[in-house]
């Protein structure tokens, strides 16, 4: 660390540490982390500010906020909407996580709507006759569906910070649904894409026309089944969906052939989301906070700190050095959080251990020789634990919203893989979650820290970010769909934004460039030849991408006004209006 960095960011450890070090309520319903208040006055970053990977969705967000609404208010609303016009990425029968910055407080509380595992649960839940499923088998499989999370996480999320009534929150979703939207061409891509999700009975019904075409970009797609389904929510409140009729038709649905599934009515009714107290440390004069396991922030938080030791990332975009840093930082990252990431209410996971400055020392000490795939180290607290067998395909959006307020929302939202699992009931698509456990539950004797078992939630690389300055104010958020790639992508954007003084968008588009084991993917055609030169000497010649790409959005405050962007590579927008 640059040692004017070090005298700021070393009173803040110890605060944030404390402040860290707080236990969550019975049921992990935490009170969420206070950062230290500010003690200087300054001008407080407030909003309206929407970006999402929807314009429609963004629409719907921007206008809750201009009735008054609440950050949370909005989410909701951009959630509905992005349910029905991206429901390749989100929607209400998937599962999110939700960072929530309160402006008068300064406190930070993650809100974790991960779905969990039905009662019938076994770590066995992908083989047949004695092997794992091929994968593409369990994603389509009755078996791959969790109870889904979403809604009872924004619902616990609106009761303690909305200011609308929930029901006045669905409108547009509604409007759009039984009206009709406008298909985008990503959607469209998707439709009539190769993956089988697309090409379920369900899905087929849905995306095909009267006259046996399927839809197309600029085409007309209308949801009644969605807009009864909201409006009951509306009307209902969420237990419109884990109780009654809605719930009853997830549970019918998921125990269809092929491959049936063992999610019941009571498993869905008996979902509880939870809140969490935030994981917060300091890098470089900011503070970073994201959400404790089973979302896999803790890796990010390790990869930063390992970058503070790492003096060729200070080099910049264009350093050739700082790129193979980069890999080569990522490839000791994955190889911990790949090891011993899990659902910490079943298994030890070494939060302190990883985070530890004389364990991230070590790793980052490793990094010059790294050339190829490392082992995971041995942190403090690490539980004996067998290699993971997860595969995490994307399927997933971000979004961040900052009201009038000041209080904001970075939340990321999946159903998991394209469509989930291709499987539909009232209008929506349900998640295809549980295929993000180990398929293989134990090694060498020890079960996987992410194996299955009943009530669990699936490990997550879904990591929306907060990050306030070092009196505990709100300056930014960020966060990306991705599947595991999800980690590269938020580190290179805060890397660009607080490393290498980049604006948000142009952080946002960089190259992407994933190193995770032997596998490194990259946005070839966008690195320079020298900088794809030095990674091949390093160990990681690029190949293309071959995981779900970014769709960053973020938001930086800068001279009194909000920095934001969205990512290129999809169809998102970051609009903001002045405070």
């Amino acid at each position: 660390m640059r040692p004017s960095l070090k005298r700021l960011a070393a009173p803040l450890l110890s605060l944030v540490l404390a402040a860290c070090q707080t236990a969550p309520g019975p049921g992990g319903e935490g009170p969420g982390v206070a950062v230290p208040a500010s003690t200087a006055p300054s001008a407080p970053a407030r909003g309206p500010f929407v970006a999402a990977a929807n314009p429609l969705a963004v629409e719907a967000g921007m206008a809750v906020l201009r009735r008054g609404g609440s950050a949370v208010d909005a989410a909701v609303a951009i959630q509905a909407v992005l349910g029905l016009v991206e429901p390749q990425s989100s929607g209400l029968g998937g599962g999110a996580f939700l960072m929530h910055y309160d402006a008068a407080t300064g406190r930070v509380t993650a809100y974790d709507g991960r779905e969990t595992a039905p009662a019938s649960a076994t770590p066995e839940l992908f083989y047949e006759d004695g092997r794992p499923l091929a994968f593409g088998d369990a994603v389509l499989s009755g078996r791959s569906t969790g109870a889904p999370g979403a809604v009872a996480m924004l619902a616990m999320a609106q009761k303690d910070h909305g200011r609308l009534a929930w029901r006045d929150l669905f409108g547009d979703a509604e409007r759009l649904a039984r009206d009709g939207f406008t298909v985008s061409p990503r959607l469209a891509g998707m439709i009539n894409g190769a993956a089988p999700q697309a090409r379920t009975r369900w899905a087929s019904a849905y995306f095909t026309k009267p006259d046996g075409a399927r839809y197309q970009a600029g085409d007309t797609l209308r949801n009644p089944a969605y807009a009864d389904t909201v409006r009951r929510l509306a009307d209902q409140g969420p237990g419109a969906l884990y109780g009654g009729p809605i719930g009853q038709a997830v549970a019918a649905t998921v125990a269809e052939g092929p491959r049936p599934g063992g999610l019941t009515q009571a498993d869905i009714a008996a979902y509880r989301p939870l809140r969490r107290d935030a994981l917060c440390r300091p890098y470089r004069v900011y503070v970073v906070c994201v959400p404790p396991p089973p979302s896999s922030g803790v890796a990010v938080l390790q990869f930063l700190a390992m970058a503070e030791r790492t003096p060729d990332l200070d080099k910049g975009a264009d350093s050739p050095e700082a790129w193979v840093a980069f890999g080569r930082l990522q490839r000791l990252m994955y190889a911990d959080r790949d090891r011993y990431v899990g659902d910490a209410d079943f298994v030890g996971v070494p939060v302190a251990g990883l985070l530890d400055p004389d364990y991230v020392a070590g790793r980052a000490a490793l990094a010059p020789q790294v050339n190829g795939p490392v082992e995971a180290g041995r942190p403090t607290g690490a539980p004996p634990v067998g290699a993971d067998a997860t595969a995490e395909p994307g399927g997933t959006s971000h979004m961040v919203v900052v009201d009038a307020g000041g209080n904001a929302v970075s939340m990321t939202t999946t159903v998991e893989s394209i469509f989930g699992s291709g499987r539909m009931a009232g209008g929506f698509f349900l998640n295809n979650q549980l295929t993000d456990f180990s398929f293989t539950p134990t090694e060498g004797g020890h079960a996987a820290a992410n194996a299955v078992a009943a009530g669990k939630r699936p490990r997550s690389s879904m990591t929306p970010t907060l990050i306030l300055d070092r009196q505990g104010r709100l300056v930014g958020a960020i966060g990306s769909p991705g599947g595991s790639s999800i980690l590269a992508y938020v580190a290179k954007a805060l890397v660009g934004v607080i490393d290498w003084g980049l604006p948000m968008q142009e952080a946002i588009a960089l190259p992407n460039l994933v190193v995770r084991g032997e596998m490194v993917g990259a946005d070839a055609q966008a690195l320079s030849p020298d900088i794809r030169a030095a990674l091949a000497q390093a160990g990681m010649a690029v190949r293309p991408n071959a995981t779900e790409t970014s769709g960053l959005h973020g938001a930086i405050w800068r001279d009194g006004r909000w920095d934001g962007g969205a990512d290129p590579r999809r169809e998102g927008v970051a609009v903001s209006a002045a405070p």
